[in-house]
């Protein structure tokens, strides 16, 4: 079963996020969604994900996960050695989400914001098989 990531599609560092899990992905374990489409709000619902998260989303199994630990739930299945950042689930989630959360917040002044359409990078044909 595919796990899905859900990600804030107006935001150049959550854009540029997927694409580096997309390159570490051999074995095409995720699926992407941006939180805006149609799929992203489909699921925000089925899942009851509150409508205002301003967090990456993993879907893993029927089950949640927001935050550092997506983050590093995904980590755990890319290739090379960035699943050793799993780890990382020694510290306690209070502190991961505390230092993910200032992340989140500064994500734009420190990145960027896409500016419509022209802005989106269009994925190859094989990444976009990975896109619901």
């Amino acid at each position: 079963m595919k796990w899905i990531v859900l990600f804030d599609g107006d935001c150049n560092f959550c854009d540029a996020s997927v694409q580096f899990i997309i390159k570490r992905d051999p074995y095409e374990h995720f699926q992407f969604a941006s939180l805006q489409s149609e799929t992203g709000k489909e699921l925000i619902a089925t899942y009851d994900i509150p409508v205002d998260i301003d967090s990456l989303v993993l879907i893993e199994n029927g089950s949640v996960y927001t935050k550092s630990s997506a983050a590093l739930r995904i980590a755990k299945k890319l290739d090379g050695l960035w699943n050793l950042l799993f780890l990382f689930t020694l510290i306690p989630r209070p502190i991961r989400d505390t230092a993910y959360s200032y992340f989140a917040k500064h994500r734009y002044k420190w990145f960027g914001k896409k500016v419509g359409v022209e802005a989106c990078k269009l994925p190859s044909p094989d990444q976009r098989k990975r896109f619901i």
